[in-house]
């Protein structure tokens, strides 16, 4: 996994609330046995027509909003446990996800695979996306270590909660077993002195 200490970006707004993962990434494309290429597909059914030509009118489709924040409307990431809504946002290159409330499990996918989702209140994600309404080139800092999101041009900033051992995870790029694997020498010598 990637480091993420902080991370200075723009933001594409999806203002649409309860996205759930199969509108994430529809259960068709879940054959892959890899995390690659699922960016292709990330919001398949509402970035293209059926004949596969960008749908105009989708966010994603506007070369105006760009980033690696995904601002999105309250109760993201609901319906079924499919770690590939993480690998999808992930793999198109977001590297956090903003929102006013998360699914529990989407949370915990996002996580364990480098992507922060960074909750805030929903009057703050309002302020959020009139930032982003008012100038598309807003810039936003994610301060992981500090656990702020600021809102850089009108300086509004929000705390956001994380799991303290996720944060030493992403802090350090470690998953579950690079974690394990850094403690090695503590749990040899805890061994060594208790055999």
């Amino acid at each position: 996994m990637e480091k993420f200490k902080k991370l200075q970006s723009t933001a594409i707004p999806l203002p649409i609330e309860d996205v759930d993962t199969d509108q994430i990434i529809p259960a068709r494309f879940l054959k892959a046995t890899t995390r690659e290429g699922f960016g292709d597909n990330l919001f398949r059914d509402w970035r293209y027509e059926a004949d596969g030509s960008p749908r105009p009118g989708f966010i994603l489709n506007n070369p105006i909003y760009q980033g690696q924040i995904l601002v999105a409307g309250r109760n993201f990431g609901c319906g079924s446990s499919r770690e590939h809504a993480a690998w999808a946002l992930y793999d198109f290159g977001f590297r956090v996800v903003v929102s006013s409330f998360f699914a529990d499990i989407f949370r915990g996918n996002a996580l364990n695979n480098g992507l922060l989702p960074v909750q805030v209140s929903e009057p703050f994600l309002q302020a959020v996306f009139s930032a982003i309404e008012a100038n598309p080139a807003t810039q936003f800092l994610v301060d992981l270590e500090a656990q702020r999101f600021t809102i850089q041009a009108t300086g509004q900033s929000a705390g956001f909660e994380i799991d303290p051992y996720k944060k030493t995870c992403m802090i350090n790029g470690y998953d579950d077993i690079d974690f394990l694997l850094n403690l090695r020498e503590e749990i040899e010598a805890f061994e060594q002195k208790n055999s």
